[in-house]
């Protein structure tokens, strides 16, 4: 079966288009009238069957005329007139009589029979063969007698005799000269041979009417032709094949052509004869016939004119027709592949789980939603472009309006269907996924309750100040409290009760439970400790504590105050002396911005005293942002429409180059997404904003994201702007211009993204200045930060993707942070090159690159290419992994200068920046990475510190404690943010904090094994066969487990593994980080891997033996 469009048969037939069957009806009536003058002016009997006779002179039309405006027809003296034969006379006589007859109905004839050189039986037998064969109405007969004596007398005797017999037949005059002849016809209606002064050419006469003649034939083919080709255009019959349809339109537009060069042909015939004609007729003696013969030529013509005006009016409709159809089987091809898509995107949605149990699970659920959503909006993305498509289409008046109208709404209802499916998912999924987040936070903080009641020490509650200095402890925990925990269930059923499902309040249900416990465990302590304020009435005496009073209670080094730990969860026998230290750090953190904020805000409003009101200006500036919004989302659809859309049009195919139409995703780059994002979302969100302007702000932060796509589209924009100087001259541009009458190229308008991204920080600024509420000037500091950053990002990406020579990817250093040009020296602690490097006083010119993992050292190359195609590029030269580096941040004798060390001293680069500024820039990014990876090895080694037993630590061990938490800045003159890693004495060095990460990260976590208490080697059968109890965290493998199914996962001793979650099976989902494989292990092969017997080890503290689980972080 065909489209569905051929089933609605009164959408394409011909009839339906009256434009179309008009012109056709007056092609026909114009053929009618050229059939009917041809009929008139055609004689049946042609020239051409008469010609030889006609060329002889039997008889010939001289155009003289004699009384009653008789025709006269002259024969002329033959010799050879006895041997004609009866039929070839009678057709002579007819061909000569029709051509005044067919001007000129029942004309009459006068015949001059010129037979003065004859003989009376000559005389006697012509008289009988024309009475015999005229067809006309014979009006009178002269005859010029023979000159000669002797017959003139025969000749009179036989007329005497005969006359009656001829009288009876036809009226005839026997004449004796031509001056008898002069009586019955004027002189100037006779040839010079009787006497008269008539110009008569016999030959032209013969060449004139075979003009004529043929130019009446033509014309009557060509009418015919037109009549038969109109006839075929109106009932031609429309298929559902393009092909077929094409091939239709070019042998009609072939045959069109044809015509019309015949028609030029016939009418060039035509207006020559007229010339011929006119000539002839201007002359004072002209004929009569040829002023008849200029009318018939010019009445052929004109008619012929008109049949030509009604053909190209049928032929243009029905050539528009034939189009249309062509353009409707391409839509509507379009729209089935536009729609199996929607149809294909539909099914995926609704395959997608819009439940979660888990955090994970609902997070992969978004995940493949936004996926989902990408794919969505770039098949919407064409749809509108089918749409707009369609619009187009009814624009030109097509004659299958509603059928693409009906089109264009089913497409679009399949996108709002589908949008608002996705958007309702997404909705669902993302409260389902603050609901497990709030379990979540409500979990940790009951976790957290039940810490801090077990942290609280008994022997300070001794005293009022202690259990009141607790009971503050408990009320501030309590101020902290999830708000969800104090809605309680009934509000969380009536809040989420669209997203809860039986296993959700089954969660929900243990969560209240388990805050249930918790706060009544909390309110017995402070029962407690109230009883104990209130008992301690007298002051207490300060008495010196003993020296081991706190020793049973000492903790590993990791926890002490010093020491922040977010983000835990840990079991309920151990404590948290480092959350307060965390929150008082984060707290610290954000007086000082919000100090800076302060005094932004009274300097903006400084600027603002004396001129128009803040809001007024604001929304000045509010509307410039929208308003240009939309220009720079009219000028992205017209290059979408005008210039990329055009490269698939056929018709502009010859003025495309090849190479170049299968190049538009370089030449446009990402430009689709950017005006599907801006048209669809990022618009909207600021028209949204015209009543609420301080919502422009959060518009940004929540697009920060999308924004992102800018950093793609700038870094191919070098191989865009290659690609249009190599083809700027091409045709097809100009066509595509001419017809957007854009006054710029192309190029000007690839650059408007750029050009855009750079406004929305200019137009923040501006927002900035007029902003006086505290809350969306927040929000707008958020957003111009974010815009600035972006900048940052786009331009790093920009140097980066010059980068050469670097063998691995450079997206597995993570994201580029910082650039920039430094003169760096380098020093080598050992090998040949360091007397080489020494003797260096010159520095070398480096490009460095800082990424998340690791420190690139370029060098600079020149700028190849002239003008504008100039671009740099940075060649390898060496990398430096982040886990390895330290840093001194003051070198003497230029401030400018900083050191970066690598493997412990054993490279050392210093770096002289262009200016302090520069330097401190680099050195805050460079302490802050290394903070972090610092931050990251205490969370593995607290992990480790919770399976060792808390013991009295030993004099050494305190000692280690004391050094690894003293950091510093600077150290002495240089300033060292890392001490020297050579050891000083024969104890081991493991514990010293640094700024390097790897080397020294391996080794903290190693000294943390040496930290296992003394109850461990005290009792060391009492462990030999203990079960280890798993949690989710991450751990290091002690042991291999080979890969034995299709689900499990490869496991080598050294591994580091992360525990996900057990199912009612006791099957493991396990990440195996170092190799980058996820599959489940049965909890017996965990105890393998992660367990160690004490059996044939050495039960010395320090021992690693001694450790069941190396747990390496937290959950």
């Amino acid at each position: 079966m065909g489209p569905a469009w051929m089933q609605e048969k009164s959408d394409r037939q011909p009839e339906e288009r009256p434009g179309e069957m008009e012109s056709y009806r007056s092609l026909l009536q114009a053929g009618s009238q050229l059939q009917d003058t041809l009929q008139q002016v055609t004689v049946p009997v042609q020239l051409t069957e008469v010609v030889g006779y006609i060329e002889k002179q039997v008889a010939y039309l001289s155009g003289g005329r004699g009384e009653d405006s008789s025709v006269i027809i002259t024969l002329p003296e033959c010799s050879a007139f006895s041997d004609i034969p009866e039929e070839s006379l009678a057709k002579v006589l007819t061909y000569l009589t029709l051509i005044p007859r067919t001007r000129q109905p029942g004309v009459k004839f006068i015949i001059i029979l010129d037979r003065r050189l004859d003989t009376w039986g000559s005389i006697k037998t012509a008289l009988g063969r024309i009475a015999a064969s005229f067809p006309g109405n014979l009006h009178l007969v002269l005859v010029l007698r023979p000159t000669s004596f002797f017959q003139r007398t025969v000749t009179d005797l036989g007329f005497r005799f005969s006359q009656e017999d001829f009288m009876l037949k036809m009226p005839v005059v026997m004449l004796s000269s031509v001056t008898d002849l002069l009586r019955y016809i004027d002189e100037n209606q006779l040839t010079s041979e009787f006497g008269g002064t008539l110009d008569y050419c016999h030959s032209d006469w013969i060449v004139l009417r075979t003009a004529i003649e043929s130019f009446a034939v033509t014309v009557k083919d060509i009418a015919q032709m037109l009549q038969s080709f109109g006839t075929d255009l109106a009932e031609t019959e429309l298929t559902d094949e393009g092909g077929a349809i094409e091939c239709l339109l070019k042998a009609h537009t072939d045959k069109y052509r044809n015509l019309k060069e015949a028609i030029r042909s016939v009418s060039k015939e035509g207006r020559h004869l007229l010339s011929i004609l006119e000539s002839s007729g201007n002359e004072e003696d002209c004929h009569w016939d040829v002023r008849l013969d200029w009318d018939t030529v010019q009445r052929l013509l004109s008619q012929l004119r008109d049949m030509e005006s009604a053909f190209d009016g049928f032929f243009e409709k029905h050539h528009l027709k034939l189009l249309q159809c062509i353009q409707l089987l391409r839509y509507e091809k379009s729209f089935q592949e536009m729609e199996k898509s929607l149809q294909g995107l539909t099914s995926q949605e609704k395959e997608l789980s819009s439940s979660a149990e888990t955090l994970a699970q609902a997070e992969q659920a978004l995940k493949e939603l936004e996926s989902l959503d990408s794919q969505a909006q770039e098949v919407m993305g064409g749809a509108q472009i089918v749409i707009l498509h369609g619009h187009q289409l009814a624009a030109s008046h097509h004659y299958a309006l509603a059928l693409i109208v009906q089109r264009c709404n089913e497409l679009r209802h399949h996108c709002d269907t589908l949008s608002s499916a996705l958007k309702a998912k997404q909705t669902r999924l993302l409260c389902t996924h603050q609901l497990l987040l709030s379990f979540g936070q409500a979990q940790t903080w009951c976790d957290d309750g039940a810490y801090l009641l077990a942290n609280q020490l008994v022997e300070r509650f001794q005293s009022k100040e202690g259990a009141l200095a607790a009971l503050r402890d408990i009320e501030r925990f309590l101020e902290g409290a999830p708000s969800m925990l104090s809605s309680g269930p009934e509000a969380l059923l009536q809040e989420y009760e669209a997203v809860l499902t039986p296993q959700l309040q089954s969660q929900m249900l243990k969560t209240f439970e388990k805050h249930g416990t918790v706060q009544l465990m909390i309110q017995n302590r402070q029962a407690c400790l109230r009883k104990l304020a209130d008992k301690h009435v007298r002051p207490v005496q300060l008495v010196v504590p003993r020296p081991d009073n706190n020793a049973p209670r000492c903790k590993s080094p990791l926890f002490s105050p010093k020491h922040g730990i977010d983000g835990l969860k840990f079991t309920f026998d151990l404590s948290l002396p480092g959350k307060k230290t965390s929150r008082k750090t984060s707290s610290s953190r954000k007086i000082e911005v919000m100090h800076d904020y302060q005094e932004n805000r009274s300097c903006v409003s400084y600027t603002l005293d004396g001129e128009e009101s803040p809001d007024l200006l604001k929304r000045h500036v509010l509307r410039e942002l929208i308003e240009t919004e939309r220009v720079y989302v009219e000028e992205l659809l017209s290059v979408l429409l005008g210039y990329r859309a055009e490269m698939d049009n056929p018709s502009l195919w010859d003025l495309l180059p090849p190479i170049l139409r299968s190049k538009r995703d370089i030449l446009f780059g990402n430009m689709p997404e950017i005006y599907n994002f801006h048209s669809r979302v990022f618009l909207q969100d600021l028209e949204g904003c015209i009543d609420t302007p301080e919502r422009v702000g959060a518009c940004f932060l929540e697009q920060k994201e999308n924004f992102q796509m800018y950093e793609c589209f700038c870094q191919n924009k070098l191989r865009s702007e290659a690609l249009w100087r190599q083809f700027s001259d091409c045709a097809f541009f100009q066509e595509c211009q001419k017809k957007l009458e854009h006054k710029l190229g192309l190029d000007s308008y690839l650059l408007k993204p750029v050009q855009r991204i750079t406004k929305y920080q200019l137009l923040l600024k501006e927002l900035l200045k007029c902003s006086t509420g505290s809350e969306d000037t927040s929000e707008l500091q958020g957003a111009l930060a974010a815009m600035l950053e972006l900048l940052k990002s786009v331009n790093d990406s920009m140097h980066q993707i010059a980068i050469t020579g670097y063998e691995g990817e450079l997206c597995e250093l993570g994201r580029v942070l910082m650039q920039g040009s430094f003169s760096v020296w380098i020093s080598h602690k050992k090998g040949p090159t360091r007397m080489k490097e020494l003797a260096r006083f010159k520095p070398m010119q480096r490009h460095l690159f800082l990424y998340e993992r690791a420190l690139l050292f370029c060098k600079r190359r020149e700028e190849h290419g002239e003008g504008c195609d100039k671009t740099p590029s940075y060649s390898f030269k060496h990398c430096l992994k982040m886990s390895a580096v330290g840093i001194t941040e003051n070198v003497k004798g230029d401030v400018k200068k900083f050191e970066i060390w690598y493997s412990g001293r054993e490279e050392v680069y210093v770096i002289q920046a262009p200016t302090v500024e520069v330097k401190m820039t680099w050195l805050n990014e460079l302490r802050r990475i290394l903070t972090s990876q610092q931050k990251l090895l205490k969370d593995e080694a607290y992990q480790h510190s919770q399976l060792v037993e808390h013991v009295p630590l030993s004099p050494l061990h305190h000692e280690s404690k004391q050094q690894r938490a003293s950091v510093s800045s600077e150290d002495t003159e240089s300033g060292r943010s890392s001490p020297d890693p050579q050891p000083h004495s024969p104890q081991p060095q493991h514990n010293r904090r640094s700024w390097p990460g790897a080397p020294h990260s391996v080794v903290i976590c190693e000294g943390l094994e040496e930290w296992s208490g003394g109850q461990d080697h005290a009792h060391p059968s009492d462990t030999d066969d203990e079960v280890i109890a798993l949690s989710p965290g991450r751990y290091r493998a002690l042991d291999d487990c080979l890969r034995n199914g299709a689900d499990n996962v490869s496991i080598k001793c050294g591994d580091v593994i992360h525990l996900q979650h057990v199912d009612s099976q006791g099957l493991w989902l396990v990440k195996n980080l170092s190799r980058r494989q996820e599959g489940v292990v049965p909890s017996s092969s965990l105890q393998l891997i992660l367990g160690h017997s004490n059996r044939g080890h050495s039960s010395r503290p320090g021992d690693p033996g001694n450790l069941k689980v190396r747990k390496l972080s937290s959950p």
